[in-house]
């Protein structure tokens, strides 16, 4: 059996991974939910409030140490990448259905395999390469039909949302991995939490609105939701490389559209199956591909 940092074994740490992003995929549910309710910034302004909430309890119970410079230089980069690429693919959401914006979106751990190795160090094989062109070609057969003119209204504004979401999302896979060699799961969501906020916050004196009763819980569940989430992602990136765990990024698909039927009667359209099959595949030739071993990353490189 593989074993990575802790001697942790491999198979733990991709369900760890398995299990962040199908809660994840909950969350954008019910993100998508309060944004077409309040809007994509006010959502992720109180979701940020609450998270905020939620991470400070739990700080204190960890009683996690202060952060070096160069660690909280690494937290402050991601939340603001993490604020802009969140904010981004919610209002995407209100425009798209989920099932297809999340498929939209698998071109970021495709772009963060190349950007693993750039920064992290880790080589990339040619199953890893051979996933990437399966990839690639799912997403091409989902915007085709888009830019066809087989959907109305915003829906191009949308795709293009969720391209600039997804190149901000490769940004941030390949910070996460450098965090998590840095930081416990617990300190990382505290400080994300704060980040967004902070960003969020800057222009609530223009956009902010209170939530109503019916939303306020809403924005505590996904938040709640988004803290589990990170803390089993972040768990995970500290005891596997970047790439054998990007690739379960692709099973967001499933559980998004199973919440997407379930939440918002949104239907499969053929061309999203399609591609969602493409992508797949290169998920599971990506999944089979030997570990490489990564260069650890210092905090003065952070």
């Amino acid at each position: 059996m593989r074993f990575g940092p802790h001697n942790t074994p491999v198979p733990v740490a991709f369900a760890a991974c398995c299990a962040g992003v199908g809660i994840f995929s909950v969350m954008d549910a019910v993100m998508k939910g309060l944004s077409l309710s309040i809007g994509a910034y006010n959502a992720l302004l109180w979701r940020g409030v609450a998270g905020l909430a939620i991470g400070g309890v739990a700080m204190l119970f960890a009683r996690t140490a202060r952060p070096t410079p160069a660690v909280l230089r690494l937290h402050m980069l991601r939340g603001v990448v993490v604020a802009f690429m969140a904010l981004t693919f919610f209002w995407a959401l209100t425009k798209l259905p989920m099932a297809e914006a999340i498929a939209l979106s698998f071109v970021a751990p495709l772009i963060a395999l190349y950007l693993a190795a750039i920064l992290l160090g880790e080589r990339v094989g040619p199953q890893a390469v051979w996933a990437s062109v399966l990839g690639l070609c799912g997403v091409g057969v989902i915007m085709a039909a888009r830019i066809a003119g087989s959907h109305e209204g915003d829906a191009l504004l949308g795709v293009v949302a969720v391209l600039g979401s997804a190149a901000l999302y490769a940004w941030n896979l390949v910070l996460q991995r450098q965090q998590a060699q840095l930081s416990s799961p617990v300190e990382i969501a505290f400080y994300q939490n704060l980040v967004i906020f902070l960003v969020m916050a800057l222009e609530a004196p223009w956009y902010g609105v209170i939530p109503s009763t019916a939303d306020a819980p809403l924005a505590v569940g996904a938040a709640a939701l988004a803290f589990i989430s990170l803390l089993f992602l972040s768990w995970a990136y500290a005891r596997a490389e970047a790439q054998i765990l990007i690739p379960v990024e692709y099973s967001a698909f499933i559980w998004s559209a199973i919440v997407g039927w379930l939440a918002f009667d949104e239907r499969l359209e053929m061309t999203t199956l399609a591609g969602a099959a493409l992508i797949v595949a290169g998920c599971l030739i990506a999944t089979r591909a030997k570990p490489q071993s990564a260069a650890h990353v210092e905090a003065g490189q952070a």
